[in-house]
């Protein structure tokens, strides 16, 4: 078994239940066990503007899936919920984004992991720091310290899940 962390994100046809429905589906998947997932918070987009917030959460399990199987899995979901994704770093109905696999660093054509601009990105840090604020990250830092370099304002807590 091995501990994975995901991020979750939406930002159409109501993004909140989108992330729900995606944590119940993971909650009862049989390869997904001790799954713990953080606060829902809003977001503004990265990249075109001209779009609706986001709303994003992460989500830490222990696994026996290989991390490509373990994407399969998180594609399908997106596909379960009829993923949309118009353009590069536009609206989407559901990602799913693998962020770190134990403590493995994979780079092939279908997966980068750790997640490639996960270090740079408050939407994605605040919700690990939740998870696990002291863990150490591949660039030696804790969550919590990579957390505090990042400008965090646009972030708006939603709800506990």
């Amino acid at each position: 078994m091995i501990q994975a962390y995901i991020g979750l994100g939406s930002n159409l046809e109501n993004p909140v239940a989108q992330i729900q429905q995606a944590i119940k589906t993971l909650r009862n998947h049989n390869s997904v066990h001790a799954f713990h997932v953080s606060p829902i918070y809003s977001s503004k987009p990265v990249g075109p503007q001209d779009q609706p917030d986001y709303i994003n959460a992460a989500a830490t399990f222990m696994t026996e899936l290989s991390p490509l199987t373990l994407l399969d899995l998180l594609q399908n979901i997106e596909q379960a919920q009829r993923r949309i994704r118009e353009r590069h770093w536009g609206p989407r109905t559901l990602d799913l984004d693998l962020l770190l696999y134990g403590q493995e660093t994979i780079q092939n054509s279908r997966l980068t992991v750790p997640h490639a601009f996960m270090l740079e990105r408050g939407f994605v840090m605040q919700p690990l720091s939740d998870l696990a604020p002291d863990m150490l990250l591949a660039n030696g830092k804790t969550v919590t310290e990579q957390l505090h370099q990042l400008d965090t304002s646009d972030l708006v807590f939603i709800k506990e899940e």
